[in-house]
């Protein structure tokens, strides 16, 4: 019982940084799927905050190593692009070799679409901002496994919860988020920072995808 509060409180501070730095936007937005959202997470600011991608990253890796623990694999990789400043920040800190998914194949050099050693049988973590559809997420597994990586975990800060872990679940992935948007926006009520209506927006958005 003690650990689950840690990890509440943990959460809790995660989604007042986010407020803190305004990551939380509301609007109509087309996301990176393709599809329209009401509301808009950016994660890609967090690294211009020295003390909010320090103590983000912190929560990453130390989410890794509770529950899946660093002698499980062998390297981390990063998905572009909003994943990749965390993926390096963890891997180094976590000792272990970086490597950065592109989104698409060079098609000069080596015409890889994975960048840095990977050998064959290389059990690859898979480090990702946030979750959507899944489809870029999607990708980046198969360019892993295309090049002989191992994937089965991957590690991303928040789930948008729109499906996108039953997606990579059926490529035998399994999905670790440190935060749902419903805990975020539930969070974020509760102290103030969005009011009811936004709350809804939110939670309506998820419910489109999980009846």
């Amino acid at each position: 019982m003690k650990v689950a509060k840690v990890s509440l409180d943990k959460k809790d501070k995660m989604a007042n940084i986010l407020f803190k730095i305004d990551a939380v936007k509301f609007g109509v937005y087309k996301l990176s799927s393709g599809k329209s959202s009401p509301y808009y997470i950016d994660l890609r600011v967090i690294p211009s905050f020295p003390d909010a991608f320090r103590e983000i990253c912190d929560f990453y890796a130390q989410y890794i190593s509770d529950q899946i623990g660093v002698k499980n694999f062998d390297r981390i990789a990063g998905v572009p692009i909003a994943g990749i400043p965390f993926a390096s920040q963890i891997a180094y800190n976590q000792k272990k070799p970086f490597l950065y998914v592109r989104k698409d194949i060079k098609l000069h050099g080596r015409e890889r679409r994975v960048e840095g050693v990977l050998v064959s049988g290389d059990r690859t973590l898979l480090l990702d901002d946030l979750l959507t559809t899944g489809l870029t997420l999607t990708k980046a597994v198969d360019a892993v496994r295309a090049e002989g990586g191992v994937v089965t975990d991957i590690v991303v800060f928040l789930d948008r919860e729109e499906g996108g872990r039953e997606l990579l679940e059926n490529k035998a992935v399994k999905v670790h988020s440190l935060l749902k948007i419903s805990e975020i926006a539930n969070t974020l009520f509760e102290i103030g920072a969005i009011d009811k209506e936004s709350l809804k927006t939110i939670l309506k958005q998820v419910k489109k995808k999980y009846p």
